[in-house]
């Protein structure tokens, strides 16, 4: 499966940034070959507004099935929910810790926004 998960840094290593929209870095992974590269998300992380509608778009257009991050808006949600992707929330630690828990199946899909517009 190819997963995003949002991150501070641009390594597995790396802190799991708890903000979607405003996000550092997006780390895409193949689940299953481990493989992965960083997405530079700055355009997104000072934007006065709509940083989680661009980053629902650029997600979507990377062609991820999941997407594992601390917090999403309504308007980011609508948009990566309309792409079919699944959005996975509860995550800790590092870029690879949270893609541990999500293999494990400790991350249950969310059905509904969990922040308020402009905080994700």
């Amino acid at each position: 499966m190819k997963l995003a998960v949002t991150s501070e840094g641009n390594t597995l290593q790396s802190p799991l940034d708890p903000r979607f929209g405003r996000a550092r870095y997006f780390i895409v992974v193949d689940t299953e070959t481990g493989k992965f590269s960083a997405v530079d998300n700055t355009v997104n992380l000072n934007a006065a507004q709509g940083a989680g509608i661009q980053a629902g778009k650029r997600i979507a257009g990377l062609g991820v099935e999941g997407l594992v991050t601390g917090h999403v808006g309504p308007k980011a949600f609508s948009t990566l929910e309309a792409a079919g992707v699944q959005i996975h929330t509860g995550a800790s630690g590092t870029v690879g810790d949270a893609i541990e828990q999500f293999k494990a199946g400790k991350l249950v899909p969310i059905t509904s926004p969990d922040a308020e517009g402009g905080r994700s």
